[in-house]
């Protein structure tokens, strides 16, 4: 028995066996250059860490794809099975060997993956990345030269400095609120939100993605005078490096017949005591008004979260599950893509729960010792946030899913629509007697109503409140 066991340990080489596992699930991130902090294109890279590979694929660390497997699949996923993970653990076990005729290491794309871009948006300065410390949250304010309205089909960003540029998302702002944070071109800071209401947005991009043209007839709505607010998450590499990033827009060639948005759901009323290991927060949306096709979804918690799963309740009583992220991890978020659209009919109620964990036993707790915990912008506040990126069958029904709740920042997560947006009003005191009535929505506890927190208020209220 023993005799058999060794030689079936010795059967799986780094040639035959180990390196198209590595090719097809690490290299894109472990290679020189990249944000793996090192490489994995070589036998001699994996072998001298062989048993730190079966230890990072067993948990589940890596390769960092968080959504659990369910019935709708995304595009892209890096999710290893169950056998390749098997093929790692009897490779170290056996020695690591190395095999003969190693297939050769995968070749990267060093242009544009998807052509030339019809419009390039740079940084306008480079900015500088400490060697060390905590990592950096940054926002970028980049005009975007258009004459006209347009539609984006696809977008691809291009980090310029890829060892340190952890993820990157991509608001629109045509309002101007940018502009003011961002007085001499170097940023402002942008950790967990973006700081301003935006006005659309064109996705994200993590380490890894690949990018893609919408559907044929699809577009993102990109509005005449809009400014892109890039938010990147930079990661310090152990010396001082500096990153000049860019995004690569490519336009309907017509203008789209679909155009893509987004609805936010929330719990901005969140309030996590000090201590809980496992708070629970919930979050439905409003019935949806029309049928709709549901083509991406986001998730956004902080540190102190840990769990999400969501769900949607049709009408006939059916549940569809949308996304179930098990070990939440801010470092490695992102927006799922569906390979094939979600039908979600009208009447759909898109539902959600979270859990946080506000103890000591979370080693990413800002906090020491823990606080209590609201819905906020910083390091040490939280969210319970979901964006859905949905097209519609008409004109009409997009226009009904506008005036949704949520709608406002959905927009900013997942795409933008026609129309001429409202201009942020500035915090509204609460009257002295409306405080039993609105102080649920005053999610910071600061007394004022601002525009996010004025957009989860129902339709009827929220015109009352901005008509005073």
């Amino acid at each position: 028995m023993m005799i058999l066991l060794t030689a079936l340990l010795q059967d799986v080489t780094y040639a035959k066996d180990v390196a198209p596992i590595l090719f097809k699930h690490c290299a894109s991130c472990h290679r020189p250059g990249e944000i793996g902090p090192f490489p994995l294109t070589t036998y001699k890279d994996a072998a001298k860490r062989a048993k730190h590979l079966v230890e990072a694929t067993s948990d589940g660390r890596m390769p960092p794809w968080k959504a659990e497997p369910q019935a709708h699949a995304f595009k892209d996923e890096r999710r290893m099975s169950a056998d390749e993970k098997s093929v790692l653990r009897r490779w170290a076990e056996s020695g690591a060997p190395e095999g003969e005729n190693a297939p050769p290491a995968p070749s990267f794309p060093e242009g544009w993956r998807l052509g030339t871009p019809d419009l390039v948006l740079t940084m306008a300065k480079p900015f500088k990345i400490p060697a060390g410390g905590r990592d950096v949250h940054r926002c970028f304010v980049v005009p975007i030269p258009i004459d006209a309205d347009k539609t984006v089909a696809a977008v691809e960003f291009k980090p310029g400095n890829p060892a340190v540029v952890h993820h990157a998302l991509m608001f629109l702002d045509s309002l101007g609120q940018g502009r003011k944070k961002d007085v001499d071109g170097t940023g402002f800071g942008g950790f967990g939100g973006v700081g301003i209401l935006p006005t659309g947005g064109l996705g994200g991009w993590v380490p890894g993605a690949t990018p893609r043209f919408l559907p044929e007839g699809t577009g993102m709505y990109l509005r005449k005078g809009s400014d892109l607010v890039l938010q990147i998450h930079y990661h310090p590499t152990g010396k001082e490096e500096e990153d000049q990033s860019r995004l690569g827009l490519y336009f309907t060639k017509t203008p789209a017949e679909k155009i893509v948005t987004g609805i936010a759901v929330a719990s901005r009323g969140l309030y996590i005591p000090a201590g809980a290991k496992r708070h629970k927060a919930s979050a439905e949306s409003q019935p949806l008004p029309v049928d709709a096709n549901l083509i991406g979804i986001a998730p956004h918690m902080h540190t102190v979260g840990r769990e999400m799963r969501v769900w949607a309740e049709l009408p006939g009583g059916k549940t569809e599950p949308l996304i179930w992220i098990k070990d939440w991890d801010f470092n490695w978020q992102g927006s799922y893509q569906y390979e094939r659209s979600v039908r979600l009919p009208k009447g759909t109620v898109v539902k959600l729960e979270a859990f946080y964990d506000n103890s000591t036993d979370n080693p990413q707790n800002p906090s020491s010792p823990p606080k209590p915990v609201r819905w906020g912008e910083q390091t040490t506040d939280e969210m319970c946030l979901l964006g859905l990126q949905m097209t519609t069958d008409t004109p009409e029904d997009l226009k009904a899913l506008t005036q949704m709740r949520g709608s406002r920042l959905g927009a900013g997560l997942l795409g933008g629509t026609p129309g001429t947006p409202e201009t942020p009003s500035g915090p509204i005191p609460i009257p002295e007697k409306w405080k039993s009535l609105l102080e649920r929505w005053d999610t910071d506890k600061d007394g004022k109503l601002d525009d996010g927190e004025i957009d989860e208020m129902p339709a009827a209220l929220k015109d009352r409140i901005r008509k005073r």
